[in-house]
């Protein structure tokens, strides 16, 4: 269940990100056109940065079980 929430989540960031740009497009050249591209580019960047930590913290547990049995 954990897995379908994340991937449910990721995909909700990369969509916002792909919206956001889209967006940003259509902006004349500017500060506004600017934050817009860099919030997107934050929202892509947060949806990577999570599925790196749902790898993490998946294999975690597992070392501290290592950990607890051989100590």
């Amino acid at each position: 269940m954990g897995k379908v929430v994340f991937l449910y989540r990721s995909l909700a960031y990369r969509n916002a990100a792909a919206d956001i740009l889209r967006k940003a497009r259509k902006l004349p050249l500017g500060a506004e056109r600017s934050a817009a591209r860099r919030y997107a580019r934050a929202l892509r960047d947060l949806a990577c940065t999570e599925a790196w930590l749902e790898g993490r913290v998946a294999r975690e547990p597992r070392m501290a079980q290592r950990m607890m049995a051989s100590g």
